[in-house]
């Protein structure tokens, strides 16, 4: 399995959801059918998620009760194995969900060599900033929003000196681009 680091962010870097940046149909509010239409192929690629517990919280607050969703998303996150690095959770409440008590670096060495397609890892920027300072990230896609958010959490805060490399960019109708890059 290869892990990819997977994060919505703005031009100067912040991740933190919590203002009116983020807009998931695209910017303005417009639909952008082919950033959708990545997005999903991503997920297609995708057989289980990393994520930290408050994230994994919130998804599992939200997602299972989205009956009517059409998007696909509720179905895929039932669908894959949800990875949860905590050190008090005992029971997840999710299918699928498989709690990692860490060390992060061990757990996700072996989660790296077993076989199968994509670990994601999304939100959850405490771990994201521990993967990138253990060098396990395999690829970072970041979904760059054409917004400033100027506070905030940012992604590679404390990470260190990192080198990476460009495979990918793409522009979409929305002004959202994607930049795929991996380690250099």
């Amino acid at each position: 399995m290869r892990l990819v680091v997977t994060e919505n962010i703005t031009l100067d870097g912040v991740v933190d959801l919590s203002d009116t940046w983020f807009r998931p149909a695209g910017a303005g509010g417009a639909h952008d059918v082919e950033l959708e239409a990545e997005l999903r192929r991503q997920d297609e690629t995708c057989d289980a998620m990393l994520l930290g517990r408050r994230t994994f919280e919130d998804f599992r607050a939200y997602w299972p009760r989205q009956l009517d969703d059409t998007t696909g998303i509720t179905a895929q996150l039932n669908r894959v194995t949800k990875y949860v690095v905590s050190s008090t959770m005992d029971d997840p409440g999710w299918a699928n969900s498989v709690v990692l008590r860490g060390p992060l670096a061990g757990d996700v060495s072996r989660l790296r060599a077993a076989p199968g397609a994509d670990v994601v890892v999304t939100g959850s920027v405490s771990v994201v900033r521990e993967l990138v300072g253990s060098g396990v990230v395999d690829e970072y896609r970041l979904v760059v929003h054409p917004a400033i958010a100027g506070h905030g959490r940012r992604l590679f805060d404390g990470s260190g000196a990192l080198g990476l490399d460009l495979t990918e960019s793409r522009r979409f109708a929305s002004g959202v681009l994607l930049l795929r890059y991996v380690p250099a």
